[in-house]
Parts: structure tokens; sequence; C-alpha cells
């Protein structure tokens, strides 16, 4: 019998964000991002649901709650880039 445990049911919720991300979210959108990361003091992020960009977030930030719109879909830019590149 297979258990949910948290660690699974995570790992659930972020393939269910990257296969719904949100088609504002795009890889030139989140290049600059990353760029924007390397080059100032910005830390940015987005919402993989409503396609929001959140500041404050490490790179790899995974499922932080949404200003938003409340969901737990925001990830880092640079995150959000290894899984799309």
């Amino acid at each position: 019998m297979s258990r949910i445990t948290p660690a699974r049911a995570r790992a659930q919720l972020r393939h269910y964000h990257f296969a719904h991300m949100h088609p504002s979210i795009t890889a030139d959108r989140v290049g600059e991002a990353v760029e924007r990361e390397c080059t100032t003091p910005d830390n940015p992020g987005f919402c993989l649901h409503c396609g929001a960009e959140a500041e404050g977030c490490e790179p790899d930030a995974q499922q932080y709650q949404c200003e938003s719109c409340g969901e737990p879909a925001v990830y880092g830019a640079a995150e959000i880039l290894f899984a799309i590149a």
C-alpha cells in the first residue's frame, strides 16, 4: 500500500504546478529575472498558478504562498529556469 508522506505530497504538488504553469511565465521572462538576480539585489520569483512576479524569493524557493492569489505556487526564478530548460 502506498502512503502519501509529506515529501511525496510536496513532490506531487510541484509536478502539478509545473504541468499547469501559467502561460505568462515564459523562458524569456524567467531568464530576464535570473539575470536581474545575478546583477542586482533583486530576488524574483513567479507564481506558477497566476503568473504574478514575487519579490524576496531565494533562487531555489519552492511552494511559497502567493500574495496575489494565495496559492502555494511561488518558485524562485532560478528554480523555474532549471525546471524548464
